[in-house]
């Protein structure tokens, strides 16, 4: 990798710094139709509305107002509209959307890990699965073996984001050694981080495997980034503002809404629409 060329990415690439919040609600740049129809209905009260938000993480969580939203979101709407309640899903980025749902700007984020969110209130049934792999350009030989084999490498990470207790502690204590770490926001970074690594501007980027298989998808075979191993396994949750007074009973809602759609076998419907074997999320 050509590392001198990282201090100039810094320099020029205003996306890559640590920003992000404020901005109360209104985001989803990609859609705005996801963001006036639930509002639009009149009949939307509080206490029959949740607005969730998160940046893409497809098929965890896609764009909002798209014909397949995610399976996450998919579950979530099911799940309340058993009990009258109906979910706006907005986009944002990770970072924002933790910070509005702190401030009790939404009543949630959608694809948390417990170490995103601390404060937050978890539902006792997580909608979803995820595997993280750290990834490489496909010429790179090397292979994640612990923190400390991530010495002589850049790592990218998005900004707000979890990834495992070990890769967060050190993420914290190198994020001001721009050698070792690049920090990259924005609403939908997951692109721009696969092209920093293709383009050799950094070394190493972890993220969800079938996030990463799923942007694969769309690219071509010959710039498809390669897994340098596994790095963390975890349950991934709607998690809901500490500051909402509902916040308990939502996320009790969604827990009765999940355990009824998987008696009812439509939980496995659900994930089986976007490429997924159920049995990778139990």
């Amino acid at each position: 990798m050509f590392k001198p060329l990282v201090l100039f990415l810094l320099l020029l690439c205003t996306a890559c710094s640590p920003k992000d919040p404020p901005a109360a609600v209104p985001e989803t740049p990609e859609s705005d139709t996801a963001l006036a129809a639930p509002a639009a209905n009149a009949a939307e009260t509080p206490d029959s509305l949740v607005v969730l938000a998160a940046d893409p993480w497809c098929p965890h969580n896609c764009e909002a107002g798209s014909e397949a939203e995610g399976y996450m979101v998919d579950i979530a709407r099911e799940a309340f509209a058993r009990v009258g309640v109906t979910v706006q899903y907005i986009n944002m980025s990770w970072a924002r959307a933790l910070y509005q749902a702190e401030a009790g700007d939404v009543d949630g984020v959608i694809g948390a890990f417990t170490g995103d969110a601390p404060g937050f209130l978890f539902p006792t049934e997580p909608a979803g699965y995820s595997r993280i792999e750290l990834f490489t350009h496909p010429d790179s030989t090397w292979m994640y073996t612990g923190t400390g084999s991530l010495r002589d490498q850049t790592l990218l990470a998005i900004n707000g984001y979890s990834y495992s207790p070990d890769l967060d502690a050190y993420i914290k204590a190198h994020q001001d050694e721009p050698e070792r770490i690049l920090i990259l926001s924005g609403p939908s970074p997951l692109n721009r981080a696969i092209q920093l690594v293709w383009e050799r501007r950094t070394d190493v980027f972890p993220e969800d495997r079938e996030v990463m298989n799923w942007t694969m998808r769309e690219r071509p075979a010959e710039t498809r980034l390669r897994s340098a191993g596994p790095l963390y396994e975890s349950p991934i949750y709607v998690a809901f503002s500490p500051h909402k007074a509902t916040a308990q009973k939502r996320a009790e809602q969604l827990s009765e809404g999940i355990r009824a759609l998987k008696a009812s076998g439509r939980f496995d419907q659900i994930v089986a629409r976007y490429g997924i074997e159920p049995s990778e999320l139990r």
